[in-house]
């Protein structure tokens, strides 16, 4: 690193050395014309001072009087005519100009000589802070974690031995090849800035890095996210800021390895030391495990970084063959329709989605207790509509969001884990369990998919015959947050528009709750049933809410925020249930995926409980032999099934 006394000579814009001389006068009245010639420089076998001579110089005006009224003397008069006449003339021209601008002209250059001296003294300070800083950001750059609970003082303090080798490369480099190496080397650290950056957002919000193969299209659906909870202009405003950050990062990053490059080439001395003796202390480290509260003081984590994105890309790359490999397994495909689903035959079949009801919510200290007096008081009051439940919990392919890779797995049979998969998927021929429904010809399918705000081709694949998406159900309330429309609401229209029809067949609905949607708040509270109408009451039930800018600038309030939304999805089911549920009514009711780690805490997993409720005896019965345990809430030692297994064991369960 550069001192802070140093300065740089070779930089541009760097003071002039003082040479000792003082500026070059304007000749004036009697002085000597600086282009006659001098006695003292005279050239050799001239005469001239302390040698003999008889020339006109030599006699001056003790000789015969020519020095006088020689050329000498002619010299001297014109010189003085000519100062003379430059006086006058610079007269003239300030009284033309005025006392005021000869003041200004004045005042001027001595303003330019005041800012050469302020300037010099501030560049000597400037150049080894500019310096400093190009270190400073060059180390944070290869020590920055990539998750955010990383991302303390501590991890600072490393030595990053990716920095030594690198350093280490451009000493032995020559200029021209040092300079190219350096340009090349800031480049990629700038990218390795914004992958952990992208790393760090989706730890926070998916529990996983980002992954350069695979999750592009998540940032489109990011700021879709983003549009619907912040609006227009603020979804704009962040996009226009995160270029805006990356363009400087990846500008800033070039000029500072340049700048350390530089500085490390005119001090290769001491710079070569400094290398030796952080190589010599960064393999003591990593020999005796020093660590400093807990973070090693010798670092690999950039190369490390680098090794396992290398293989995330191989096997991105490659699990586009895994895939149809698991897709060619279907022990269902060959399965007449008239014997599938056969003991569900006349019942009205409810797969309903609470978003983001995770294990998190039964278990968590700050969330058990009160999400089980709510899961108790659920049960008792199913139990009194003559209801009877039995629970479980699945493992979800993804935690934090991506909804619809959950629920294509749980309908699917097959693991999609990854918009690849779940393009690969929809594209295919693959029976769904919703699929299987309309399959056999027995029952009428459909949506109810609030969320859904635009064209939802996928609807087909899934094998619905009508998808309700949020502009079909006739709501005239304010949206909350992201959710477009609240779940007593979505549930009030599948009744109105399908389940409350008469002379209707049988139906099998997929019915997705989003009021659990990040970032929970406002909550509309349980209304009756008659009040729902078109929704225009919701406007004053959400103004009693609470702001979610408020509510998360205290994670303890997210969490609280959280319980009270699957609370509100879960009273919401039950009470559509206790209104409109009959002995013909099934349900498998279900969590999607963990919420964000802000509520988890990066605990717990990616289990979701899941429940089927039922008054038919005979529902419960055909289930028997999956030993899931009474009521809503799911006890810890409760099954667990990954959720690509639900659609195999549900078909075989109901089957001939």
């Amino acid at each position: 690193m550069p001192s802070a006394a140093e300065a740089d000579p070779t930089e541009p814009g760097a003071p002039e050395a003082d040479s000792g001389t003082a500026d070059p006068e304007v000749p004036g009245a009697g002085a000597a014309d600086p282009g006659a010639p001098d006695a003292r420089t005279a050239a050799p076998g001239e005469p001239g001072a302390g040698q003999p001579g008889t020339g006109e110089a030599c006699t001056g005006e003790a000789g015969t009087g020519k020095a006088g009224t020689g050329k000498a003397g002619t010299e001297e008069a014109g010189t003085e005519e000519a100062a003379a006449e430059e006086a006058e003339s610079e007269e003239a021209r300030a009284e033309e100009a005025g006392p005021e601008e000869a003041e200004a002209e004045e005042a001027g250059a001595e303003g330019v000589r005041g800012r050469r001296v302020r300037f010099a003294g501030a560049a000597r300070f400037a150049r080894p802070a500019v310096s400093w800083a190009a270190g400073v950001l060059v180390l944070g750059a290869l020590l920055m974690p990539n998750g955010l609970n990383r991302l303390t003082p501590f991890a600072f303090t490393r030595i990053p031995v990716e920095g030594l080798c690198c350093a280490a490369l451009l000493l032995v480099l020559r200029p021209a090849a040092r300079r190219a190496a350096a340009v090349g080397l800031g480049v990629g650290l700038g990218l390795l800035v914004v992958l952990k950056s992208l790393d760090m957002g989706f730890y926070s919000t998916l529990d996983r890095p980002f992954d350069l193969v695979l999750d592009w299209i998540l940032l489109d659906d990011a700021q879709a996210f983003l549009r619907a909870s912040a609006g227009t202009a603020g979804a704009i405003g962040a996009v226009a800021l995160a270029v805006l950050l990356v363009l400087a990062v990846l500008v800033l990053m070039p000029l500072a390895v340049l700048r350390v490059s530089r500085v490390m080439a005119r001090h290769s001395a001491t710079a070569t030391r400094s290398l030796l003796v952080l190589g010599t202390v960064w393999v003591t480290c990593a020999a005796l495990g020093v660590q400093l509260a807990g973070v090693r003081v010798a670092s690999t984590s950039t190369s490390t970084l680098l090794h396992n994105r290398a293989h995330q890309v191989r096997a991105g790359v490659q699990d586009k063959e895994a895939f149809a490999r698991e897709a060619r397994i279907d022990a269902f495909r060959d399965t007449p329709p008239d014997q599938l689903l056969t003991r569900l035959r006349g019942k009205d079949v409810l797969f309903t989605f609470i978003e983001s009801y995770g294990r998190t919510a039964l278990e968590d200290p700050a969330m058990a207790a009160g999400t089980a007096s709510v899961l108790a008081d659920g049960t008792d009051r199913l139990e009194r509509a003559g209801f009877s439940t039995r629970s479980a919990f699945l493992t979800s392919p993804v935690t934090g969001a991506g909804s619809w890779l959950a629920h294509a797995t749980f309908l699917s049979g097959l693991w999609i884990k990854n918009e690849q998969r779940y393009r690969n998927l929809t594209s295919s021929d693959r029976m769904t369990l919703t699929g299987a429904f309309r399959g056999t010809g027995a029952w009428r399918t459909v949506g109810i998919m609030p969320g859904v705000t635009k064209a939802w081709p996928e609807g087909k694949f899934y094998g619905l015959d009508h998808v309700y998406d949020s502009r079909d159900m006739g709501y005239r309330g304010p949206k909350f947050s992201w959710t477009p429309v609240p779940d007593q609401y979505s549930l009030a229209a599948f009744e109105r528009l399908e389940h409350g029809r008469r002379d209707r067949e049988p139906i099998m609905a997929e019915i997705i709750l989003a009021s659990s949607h990040n970032p929970w708040s406002p909550i509309p509270e349980v209304i009756g049933w008659d009040e729902v109408g078109d929704g225009s009451v919701y406007h004053g039930l959400k103004a009693a809410g609470k702001d979610p800018k408020e509510v998360w600038q205290d994670s303890e309030q997210v969490r609280t925020e959280y319980r009270r939304a699957i609370a509100y999805s879960m009273n919401s089911v039950v009470s559509y249930l206790e209104r409109y549920g009959d002995e013909d009514t099934v349900v498998v009711l279900l969590g999607d995926h963990q919420p964000v780690p802000t509520v988890t805490r990066g605990a717990l997993g990616r289990d979701v409980p899941v429940s089927v409720i039922a008054k038919d005896p005979e529902v419960m019965e055909r289930i028997a032999d999956w030993q899931w345990q009474d009521g809503l809430k799911p006890a810890p030692d409760a099954p667990v099934w990954r959720m690509d297994s639900f659609r195999d064991r549900f078909l075989t369960a109901y089957g001939p």
